[in-house]
């Protein structure tokens, strides 16, 4: 089993509030982190899928009564929304019994669905974790290739070929148009939304156009930014929103929309093997998205982030403000990369405390004008140690 990182995370939730919610898309490990942290304490684990634990807590506050010294771990909790407003009361009480931390774990397969119906009746009484997908800090010798490819759910990319691994990549896709999707907004053709979802596949990193989207689908619009949003409230994909400033620039405003998981990607596209991802028109958008998802997750709390471009050509593909810094991060594949003039331009309206150009291969040295070329395993010590020194 991979040692996942957000383990030391949510452990530390746990023990400071009375609930904690852990989000994540389906297959991603929530379950079987979940399961590991409650083995390590008295702790009982219901999955409300299956019909025998939905039984258990159809009196919750009895249930909750008999287990009163025990983490309750709900999974699948988004599909009871009936039970956010008696625990509520539960954790109320407990907290004027003294009991303030360790009660609940909720685990669930969407996002913004599930943080809804919580914060409207558990406002103030639970924190929030998100489990990724695999990182590159997370497998062996950070070898960034397969992971790459294949993706980082745990079943991909432990798949014991790269034929293995795509078939899981499809059967999640299936599974998530005919059985997830319709649980969770009006419902919507499978195959419209598949066509969607690939559509966005070929257009991996670039600026969200829905009247293109829009036509190629012969639907309105606002139908299209509907599609949009269900796939980002269900962590899907990822909407990079351009950096706002001050500065008088006729910026681009449309947000850059990248499918989070590479693998999901790829095998929209048909993508097996390495090579095929490296002769296809992705190849460029997917490496993009690919390192701009593991430098997010290693950036400290409280930190923004955007994308920078102006009509003028002045252009970053990730612009990070954290704890008093500013950093500019241009993405290149090659091993060999060369700095653009818009980048030259964006940084001089930005001004950045920063500037990096986080590329393909192992090695980090200086390019010109105060710009470094760094890994991207570099690029994520970085950030780590500057989320911890900004906290010291």
């Amino acid at each position: 089993m991979i040692e996942r990182e957000a383990r030391a995370r949510l452990t530390q939730l746990v023990d400071r509030n009375p609930a904690v919610v852990l989000v994540g898309p389906r297959q991603v490990g929530k379950t079987t982190l979940a399961q590991a942290l409650a083995a390590e304490r008295a702790a009982v684990y219901l999955d409300l899928e299956r019909p025998s634990d939905l039984a258990r807590v159809s009196d919750i506050e009895q249930y909750c009564a008999e287990h009163v010294e025990e983490l309750v771990v709900l999974d699948e909790v988004h599909r009871t929304p009936d039970l956010f407003a008696p625990l509520r009361g539960i954790i109320d009480e407990r907290r004027r019994g003294g009991t303030l931390a360790g009660s609940f774990l909720l685990l669930g397969s969407a996002s913004l669905d599930l943080l809804r119906q919580s914060s409207e009746t558990l406002a103030g009484r639970l924190a929030i974790c998100e489990l990724h997908p695999l990182g590159v800090s997370e497998i062996p010798q950070r070898d960034l290739r397969p992971l790459w490819c294949r993706g980082g759910f745990p079943d991909s990319y432990l798949a014991p070929s790269a034929a293995r691994s795509l078939d899981w990549r499809l059967t999640f896709i299936e599974t998530y148009l005919q059985r997830d999707i319709p649980q969770f907004g009006p419902r919507i053709p499978a195959e419209t939304l598949r066509r969607f979802w690939t559509m966005l596949a070929h257009n991996q990193g670039q600026t969200h156009n829905a009247a293109t989207l829009a036509r190629g689908l012969d639907v309105s619009g606002t139908t299209v930014g509907r599609y949009l949003d269900l796939l980002a409230d269900l962590l899907l994909v990822r909407r990079l929103q351009p950096w706002t400033s001050n500065l008088r620039r006729r910026l681009v405003k449309a947000p850059k929309v990248f499918i989070r998981d590479s693998g999901i990607c790829h095998a929209l596209l048909g993508i097996e093997t390495l090579d095929e991802l490296l002769g296809h028109p992705v190849v460029g958008g997917s490496w993009e998205g690919f390192v701009i998802e593991n430098i997010l997750r290693a950036l400290p709390p409280g930190a923004s982030w955007g994308y920078y471009r102006t009509a003028g050509g002045a252009e970053v593909d990730l612009i990070v403000e954290s704890r008093g810094e500013l950093w500019s991060i241009e993405v290149k594949r090659s091993s060999a990369p060369a700095v653009s003039k818009g980048f030259h331009s964006a940084c001089e309206d930005l001004r950045p405390t920063q500037k990096f150009v986080v590329h393909g291969g192992h090695e980090s040295f200086p390019l010109a004008r105060d710009v470094r070329a760094v890994s991207l395993a570099d690029m994520i010590d970085l950030a780590r140690k500057h989320g911890r020194r900004a906290s010291d």
